[in-house]
């Protein structure tokens, strides 16, 4: 085993790994979970127009 060998073996791994983070993070199972905390800065627009007038 050479170095080479343990470059394609790591270039192996990144790829499964990047892969598995894009399949968590594209699950439809996820989709409300992120779409409520992509909403979250938008939270307390309604209070700080109140305040505003």
């Amino acid at each position: 085993m050479d170095i080479n060998d343990l470059r394609g073996l790591a270039t192996v791994l990144v790829m499964v790994a990047f892969l598995g983070v894009c399949w968590w993070a594209f699950s439809p199972s996820r989709k409300k979970k992120f779409d409520d905390a992509a909403d979250l800065p938008f939270a307390d627009e309604e209070n700080h127009d109140r305040s505003l007038k």
